[in-house]
């Protein structure tokens, strides 16, 4: 068996002139995952800082220091990032259905014809009126981790319209990062202290202000669309002597917009509760210990 050696994605790699296409070879001194690349590129330096990426799916990783921790159901440890002098790990969790569940109202009910009609949609109702909507399209993913479970819609009564659907369905966004957050923090016995978040999502300011509001907590979004390739090159400049160190990072891209916490949302918790309550009626396996 040939493998390659196992190297920091800090490091010189080689050279390549691309087959020719350069006319002179190009260093090669950086080396990341998709995932892990966004983390490393919204500065995830420190325990307890995290990201998550909400597009078809969501991807979340939350830093928790240099020692490998056992992680829980439903959530896996992974190297956050290297260089050849440090390690730090995180926790990842894996989110099924996102951005795909605006599609499918889009596409297969015809609810809207533009995803970015749901935000205003969502706000002309004052709360989803006991509906919740499971994104179970494919299985649910963290931190429930039931894969024969099928989406559902609860809680239709005559006073519900597609408004209130449509809110549920972002709510599900906001409410299943929460959830995988919760259980972070509780195996980690790490606060989340920082949630940066990227993806196409993030346009959504409803989407956005719920889920700083259920995390009570400050989110930060980079004006940044590539926030993959960014990370890439700040690894890539650490080796290459470009950047002299985290704290010259930290010192780079202030371009940020701030979703702050509604403190006088006092229905937050209570809409958490009733997504809580309409998962534990719809999965047949063993449930997930949240608080």
């Amino acid at each position: 068996m040939n493998l390659p050696a196992i190297k920091p994605s800090s490091y010189s790699f080689g050279e390549t002139n691309f087959n020719g296409l350069l006319n002179h070879p190009v260093s090669i001194t950086g080396m990341m995952g998709d995932s892990h690349a966004a983390a490393f590129g919204e500065q995830c330096f420190s325990p307890g800082t995290a990201k998550v990426t909400m597009g078809t799916g969501s991807s979340i990783l939350m830093n928790i220091g240099n020692e490998v921790k056992a992680s829980p159901h439903g959530i896996m440890t992974t190297v956050c990032w290297s260089t050849e002098h440090r390690v730090d790990y995180a926790f990842e969790g894996v989110i099924v259905s996102c951005g795909s569940t605006i599609e499918w109202l889009k596409n297969n009910l015809g609810i809207f014809t533009d995803s970015r009609e749901t935000e205003a949609m969502a706000t002309s109702v004052a709360d989803n009126n006991g509906v919740y909507l499971i994104p179970a399209f494919s299985g649910l993913g963290a931190p429930y981790w039931d894969m024969s479970m099928k989406a559902s819609i609860t809680g239709l009564t005559f006073d519900s319209n597609k408004n209130h659907v449509v809110r549920a369905a972002l709510e599900s966004i906001s409410f299943q990062v929460k959830d995988v957050i919760e259980v972070m923090e509780q195996k980690a016995e790490i606060v989340l202290k920082v949630l940066m978040a990227d993806g196409g999502i993030t346009s959504n300011k409803f989407v956005m202000q719920l889920l700083s509001d259920l995390l009570e907590l400050r989110v930060i979004k980079l004006e940044t669309p590539e926030v993959s390739a960014l990370g890439a090159a700040y690894m890539a400049g650490l080796k290459a002597g470009i950047f002299t160190d985290l704290e010259h990072l930290q010192s780079l891209n202030t371009d940020k917009h701030f979703t702050e916490p509604d403190r006088k949302n006092t229905h937050v918790k209570q809409w958490h509760a009733g997504w809580r309550a309409a998962i534990e009626g719809s999965s047949a396996i063993e449930r997930v210990e949240l608080s």
